[in-house]
């Protein structure tokens, strides 16, 4: 997307940024940002005071609360110490957030109250029924030759299932565990 306002890498900005625009930091503010439309904070660029914007797309450092009005996207390169606050919030594997993140502002289908929600009428409405797929096929399993399998007993309606056994089996009880010696 071309924004309509760049702060470039090698400025550093100390006082509040605002516009009715969208705008790219690829530098250092150190003060509050807001802008009516898209923001986009560079993977090495640096703010140091609350930001909001429509989209906000955090690559680089934040130190305050971020806010948008549309959705907040923390990438993978991003880090942001402080709130999170959107109706859509999305972060990418790797990104570093330490602060309250509240999806707010969207409309949400619990907050609606179901007399509002569901229309009334004399005739009861029919709804569509689900679509329940059929089961897949049981997977083959390659048995060695020689060996002879059992088929599983089917567990009755109220049991539980027992756990399944361990990967590295447990010492018998009463027995002490030995240190294992590196061989050289």
């Amino acid at each position: 997307m071309a924004y309509a306002s760049v702060i470039a890498g090698s400025a550093v900005i100390r006082g509040n940024v605002r516009g009715d625009t969208s705008l790219e930091i690829l530098g250092r503010v150190e003060g509050d940002v807001g802008v009516t439309g898209d923001l986009s904070i560079g993977p090495d660029a640096v703010v140091v005071g609350t930001v909001s914007g429509a989209r906000v797309l955090v690559g680089g450092s934040v130190e305050g609360d971020v806010t948008g009005t549309e959705a907040v996207i923390v990438a993978d390169t991003g880090r942001v110490i402080g709130d999170l606050v959107a109706p859509r919030i999305g972060m990418s594997e790797g990104a570093h957030v330490r602060g309250a993140v509240r999806t707010e502002g969207a409309p949400s289908v619990r907050s609606v109250p179901r007399a509002i929600s569901e229309p009334r009428s004399a005739a009861p409405v029919e709804r569509p029924r689900p679509v329940v797929a059929a089961p897949p096929p049981p997977l083959a399993v390659a048995v060695p030759a020689g060996t002879v399998s059992k088929p599983a007993a089917a567990a009755p309606a109220g049991a539980k299932k027992a756990p399944p056994p361990p990967v590295i089996p447990a010492p018998r009880p009463g027995v002490r565990a030995r240190k294992k010696l590196a061989r050289r």
